[in-house]
């Protein structure tokens, strides 16, 4: 946001005291609308001048508001819901690798023992035929 640097304006004022600057940060902000402000005092004005005075009006706020909950319920119902399916999925993708990590660590184990673990045998006969077929 830019903001328009104002004029510091010195005035004279019929009582002693400090003197008030004005910095360019006051008033106004751009983008805010004092129109809603009044949209609102409106809207009021009309429901008090109808004189609604056996309750409906405080009623129709009370369930519009039970209605909002209701709504702001069932959206953290839903992303609870995927959050929990989420952590479901990662914690199998965990579990898959840590399996995977044991199976590595057997291989490496028995290739230090000097022994070549027949999983590896095999998968070196299908690259070796896969380079054959090339």
């Amino acid at each position: 946001m830019d903001f328009q640097e104002m004029a510091v304006i010195e005035e004279q004022s019929t009582m002693e005291g400090p003197h008030r600057k004005e910095s360019g940060k006051r008033g106004r902000k751009p983008g805010r609308k004092s129109g809603d402000k009044i949209d609102m005092k409106a809207k009021l004005g009309e429901l008090k001048a109808r004189k609604l005075t056996d309750g409906t009006l405080q009623r129709g706020f009370l369930e519009r508001s039970r209605q909002s909950a209701r709504e702001c319920r069932a959206r953290k119902k839903l992303r609870y819901q995927y959050l929990e399916e989420l952590v479901a999925d990662r914690e199998k993708a965990v579990f898959a690798l840590r399996k995977e990590l044991e199976k590595f660590q057997v291989w490496a184990k028995e290739i230090d023992e000097g022994r070549v673990p027949e999983d590896i045998q095999r998968i070196l006969e299908d690259v070796g035929a896969l380079k054959k077929e090339k």
